[in-house]
């Protein structure tokens, strides 16, 4: 039994993909790109799942779809059991209530022509039927959450600084009172003084509220302070997911393996061997017919290169490798 399932499970995601189409050419036939290809994980309240991997891993293309910018190629998705994947207003007006997301870049998140009070109100005026001075009374309580000042209010996105506009994007994803927060990558676009700031901002906010977080981040320092549970993602896949205690300590995967020893530590015992990964991510639009890292892999096995390994248990994480299974076998 996973942690999530021991705590009130809030979020339930099973086998989420999203298939881009690509034609090749005008009378090419029609390829798919898989961005994200049969990812499930469980979220419980006032827990933090952290997405990690590379460029191009989908962990993006996950919050996304977890928010409905964008409608997966097919899955499931429910809410306290609610199935949000319906067609209907009910489950859609669910959606917009309990899960809200944190963009990367606050620069570019926030409309430069419209002032703080109607950035922050625009939620409530489409999703509420709150009064104006209502409206005014709840943006102020949530600035002072924030951080923000009163006299903060009526001013424009470029008269504050980039931790202050971060604050703005945390403050206008919780408007609507979610449960549920997807930040991409919160704190990368923030000079380094200021990320330490606005992560305990979260935190606090998250003892505060109980909030649920799906932290997308690249920075595994960064995961390391925040994180409660850890999802390894690699060419759409998730490689090995279990509790940040245990993916930190013991990691089982060989490429989670060389994404920490990559990642300075405050306190690595003993000198760290650092494992150099060579070649390229595979293409998504043509992925590999077996471990899609087997080709920059050292423990590679001649069925890597067959047949794509499931994920399984192992210990205190699951794992998706053949090396792993071969290992404890033995």
């Amino acid at each position: 039994m996973t942690q999530s399932s021991q705590q009130e499970l809030l979020l339930d995601a099973r086998g989420l993909t999203k298939y881009y189409p690509v034609k090749k050419g005008i009378f090419g036939k029609t390829l798919a790109v898989k961005a994200l290809d049969g990812v499930s994980f469980e979220l419980a309240r006032g827990k933090t799942l952290a997405v990690v991997g590379e460029s191009g891993c989908g962990k993006s293309t996950l919050g996304r779809l977890l928010t409905m910018i964008e409608s997966p190629t097919s899955g499931e998705l429910y809410w306290n059991g609610q199935n949000l994947l319906q067609v209907d207003h009910r489950a859609q007006a669910l959606r917009r209530q309990k899960i809200q997301i944190i963009f990367q870049n606050p620069y570019a998140s926030l409309n430069p022509r419209k002032k703080i009070s109607q950035i922050l109100e625009e939620p409530l005026i489409i999703n509420t039927t709150l009064s104006k001075e209502q409206r005014r009374e709840k943006v102020l309580a949530i600035m002072a959450k924030v951080g923000l000042k009163r006299e903060h209010y009526d001013r424009y996105p470029h008269m504050f600084s980039g931790g202050q506009r971060q604050r703005i994007a945390i403050a206008r994803g919780l408007m609507l009172e979610p449960e549920v927060l997807i930040a991409d990558e919160p704190v990368s676009a923030l000079d380094v003084s200021v990320r330490a700031q606005v992560l305990n901002l979260m935190m606090d906010l998250q003892q505060e509220l109980g909030l649920s977080y799906v932290f997308i981040s690249h920075d595994l320092s960064v995961v390391e302070h925040i994180a409660d549970e850890v999802m390894v993602m690699y060419l759409g896949k998730c490689v090995e997911k279990g509790s940040k205690e245990a993916i930190f300590s013991h990691p089982q995967h060989p490429y989670t393996q060389a994404l920490l020893s990559a990642t300075p530590r405050l306190n690595n015992h003993g000198k760290q061997e650092r494992i150099k990964l060579t070649g390229e991510l595979p293409s998504p639009l043509n992925p590999p017919k077996g471990c899609a890292f087997a080709a920059r892999c050292r423990y590679k096995m001649p069925e890597c290169e067959q047949h794509s390994p499931p994920l399984q248990q192992y210990s205190a994480q699951q794992v998706a490798c053949y090396y792993v299974q071969q290992r404890k076998d033995d």
